[in-house]
C-alpha cells in the first residue's frame, strides 16, 4: 500500500492543495506527473544545496572547527562525513552537517584534497578553521602525516582536539574489560561469531535448530510474528571502537542460543 516517502508525501500535498492537485498524479496528462526517480533526485539535490547554501549563510566570515570521520557502508564504499561546528550571531554554538563524500583511499593526502575540493565548491578556506576533531586513527591525528598534521602546515591555528565520543568509547571499552566475567562473555561472543561464519555447515546447523526454536516460541505466544519480524539476519562481531556494536550483536543472537547445551554444541564445532 506504501509506494515510498517521496509519492506519500506527494498524495497527501494534492490532497491538502487544491491547485497542486489540478496538474499532479491523476490529473496530470500522459507521462508528466513528476514523480520518477529522476525527478525524485533533482528535488532532492536542489534541497540539499538550498540546506548547504543556508549554513554557509549562517557561518558568514567566522572562524570554524570541522569535524571528520570515514566509513564504509553496506556497499562496501568508503565515503567522509564532514561536520561543521561554529558559534552563530546569537553567541549559540552550532554543528552542521556538511556533507557525505565518496573516497576511494583513506590516506590523510587523499581526505586533505577531498576536504579542500568541498571547501572551494562551498566557498570556504582552510585559513578559517580554528579546530579539528578526529578520532584517534593513524591517518586522521597522526603526528607526521596525519590529516591534522597535513591542515597544521597552512593552518597553524588549526588545533586539533581528540574526539570525546571517541574517547569516551575506548574508556568505557578499557573499564568493561576490568570485569573478566564481562571480557569472557563477549570474548565468547567473538568465538561464536568466528566459529559459525566461518563454516556454512555449521551456520545452516544452528539456521535449523532456531527455526525449530522460533516455530516453538510462536506456537506459544512467546514471540510475536508479522511481516519485517523474526528476519534472518548475519553475525557480527562485537568491536572496540563501536560500543553499540556489543548491542547488535547479542540482538542478532538468537533466542535460546547462549544455553548451556547449546554453548557446549558450539565448542564442539570449534573443536572440529
Amino acid at each position: 500500500m506504501n509506494q515510498g516517502h517521496f509519492v506519500e508525501l506527494v498524495k497527501f500535498l494534492c490532497e491538502s492543495n487544491e491547485e497542486v492537485n489540478n496538474v499532479y498524479l491523476n490529473n496530470a496528462s500522459d507521462n508528466l506527473k513528476m514523480i520518477t526517480p529522476s525527478i525524485q533526485k533533482d528535488i532532492t539535490s536542489v534541497a540539499a544545496s538550498l540546506v548547504t547554501r543556508a549554513i554557509i549563510s549562517d557561518i558568514g566570515d567566522n572562524f570554524f572547527s570541522i569535524l571528520v570521520d570515514e566509513a564504509r557502508d553496506v556497499s562496501i564504499k568508503e565515503h567522509m562525513a564532514i561536520v561543521l561546528r561554529y558559534v552563530n550571531c546569537n553567541s549559540d554554538i552550532i554543528e552542521r552537517f556538511l556533507g557525505l563524500v565518496h573516497v576511494s583511499d583513506t590516506t590523510a593526502s587523499s581526505l586533505k584534497e577531498t576536504i579542500e575540493i568541498i571547501f572551494v565548491k562551498n566557498g570556504l578556506s582552510l585559513t578559517k578553521i580554528r579546530g579539528q576533531g578526529y578520532d584517534g586513527a593513524s591517518n586522521m591525528s597522526g603526528q607526521f602525516s596525519g590529516l591534522k598534521s597535513l591542515i597544521l602546515v597552512e593552518n597553524n591555528s588549526a588545533y586539533y582536539v581528540h574526539c570525546f565520543a571517541h574517547q569516551l568509547q575506548l574508556a568505557l571499552v578499557a573499564c568493561a574489560k576490568k570485569v573478566y566475567a564481562l571480557t569472557d562473555f563477549f570474548n565468547f561472543i567473538s568465538l561464536l561469531c568466528n566459529a559459525v561464519g566461518a563454516s556454512c555447515k555449521r551456520a545452516d546447523i544452528l539456521r535449523e535448530k532456531q527455526f525449530d526454536e522460533l516455530v516453538k516460541s510462536i506456537a506459544s505466544d512467546y514471540v510475536q510474528s508479522g511481516r519485517g519480524l523474526n528476519r534472518e539476519m548475519s553475525l557480527s562481531r562485537p568491536g572496540d571502537t563501536r560500543w553499540s556494536s556489543h548491542y547488535r550483536s547479542l540482538l542478532i543472537l538468537p533466542r535460546g542460543w547462549l544455553k548451556r547445551k547449546n554453548i557446549l554444541c558450539i565448542l564442539w564445532f570449534i573443536y572440529l
